[in-house]
């Protein structure tokens, strides 16, 4: 798996997982990647700082940042349901239904394995986890 930092025209960022570099290319030749806040089919790789290790002890997040990460994820979890259809466990095959142009394109969300989910990421389907219901921060 890789992983890149996207972003679109609008300059919406966003990370974008495949199974290697070759699935990355074929999806943007295809036009299959959309930026989830704008739904903006015009994507592209974002400047990425390489992940190096370091000697020195990186800091602990403050409560503050914990909060506005908690704020962050509840906030997504609800947009993702309020603006999408939850389709339970019937997630795989309905996103493939959605991927191979079987069924009209909509914003779903449901449940799958690992197994599954990499089945899908192996076809091309771009597929992430929703966040979890983290509940009310202290």
């Amino acid at each position: 798996m890789i992983v890149y930092s996207l972003a679109c025209t609008q300059g919406h960022g966003f990370e974008g997982w495949f199974r290697d570099s070759a699935a990355y290319e074929l999806q943007a030749k295809d036009g299959k990647l959309v930026c989830p806040v704008c739904n903006s089919r015009h994507v592209h790789k974002a400047p990425m700082a390489p992940a190096v290790a370091g000697t020195k002890d990186q800091p602990s997040p403050s409560a503050g940042d914990l909060k506005q990460m908690h704020q962050y994820l509840t906030g997504l979890r609800k947009f993702i349901e309020t603006h999408a259809e939850n389709v339970g466990r019937d997630f795989p095959e309905e996103a493939r239904k959605i991927h191979y142009g079987e069924v009209e394109e909509r914003p779903i969300y449901g449940e799958a394995s690992l197994s599954e989910a990499r089945e899908l990421i192996d076809e091309g389907i771009a597929v992430a986890p929703l966040p979890p219901d983290v509940g009310e921060a202290n």
